[in-house]
């Protein structure tokens, strides 16, 4: 299977403006994401997809990249731009922020995509202050691995261990924690795009509710890794200590 690895990449952000060009132990934040993606196995190409020049400029140095419209609403449809114009039967939609992403998650959703339409990734709910952190997205699975919900609340609710301590909660039930990382085969990706917002999706903000809302069922890896995001510019020094240890 002919799988693309995409990684969107905006210059505008309200919190860190011009975070894919931002400098981390001198390379750009992008060029760090585009050579963790590189090591995958499972994909045929990496892709950087942008709409502004300042990017395409840097990320050309080191590996392809689409220009895409500047008016998308989201990354899987600047995503879905770049895949309706390769040839390419799968793609991989990689976050553009994370600089140590690891090439394993990466094939893991990326292999999924033999048996189904669409593959996400998620991994163990471990720390106390991630079980009603909202920022922090909650998933179950049936007994196929495939998703169930996504959540921003803490799903699901244990009633019998209601009143005891979130630590006591966390050892009653392995709750999954969601991982930004999707994969998605040419059809279902494009067909995806067509549908309008749906109301789980708005309620929630999660885009991945679309999908379930529309019938594509989506395919969970479970993991054993954490993302580590810069989502502002004091977690460049944060992400430096890391690459250095």
């Amino acid at each position: 299977m002919n799988i693309l690895g995409i990684i969107p990449a905006r210059y505008g952000s309200t919190r860190f403006p011009g975070k894919p060009l931002a400098l981390i132990a001198g390379k750009p934040l992008i060029q760090h994401v585009v050579e963790q993606c590189q090591k995958a196995r499972a994909l045929s190409d990496v892709v950087v997809a942008t709409d502004d020049t300042r990017i395409w400029e840097v990320a050309q140095n080191f590996c392809r990249v689409e220009m895409t419209a500047p008016e998308h609403p989201s990354g899987t449809d600047r995503l879905a731009e770049v895949v309706q114009r390769c040839d390419c039967d799968a793609a991989v939609n990689i976050q553009g922020d994370e600089p140590m992403i690891d090439p394993a998650v990466i094939d893991a959703v990326a292999n999924a995509l033999q048996e189904n339409e669409m593959s996400t990734a998620a991994t163990a709910v471990r720390e106390l202050a991630e079980y009603d952190n909202p920022n922090v997205v909650k998933v179950v699975v049936n007994a196929a691995g495939r998703a169930l919900y996504f959540s921003r609340r803490t799903i699901p609710y244990l009633r019998d261990a209601a009143s005891r301590s979130i630590a006591e909660q966390l050892a009653a039930f392995p709750f999954l924690k969601h991982i930004g990382i999707y994969g998605y085969r040419r059809e279902a990706l494009l067909r995806l795009v067509t549908f309008p917002v749906s109301p789980l999706e708005q309620a929630e903000k999660l885009e991945q509710l679309r999908a379930l809302e529309n019938g594509i069922p989506i395919a969970v890896v479970k993991v054993n890794y954490d993302s580590i995001g810069v989502d502002l510019p004091g977690d460049v020094q944060r992400v430096e200590s890391l690459l250095r240890s």
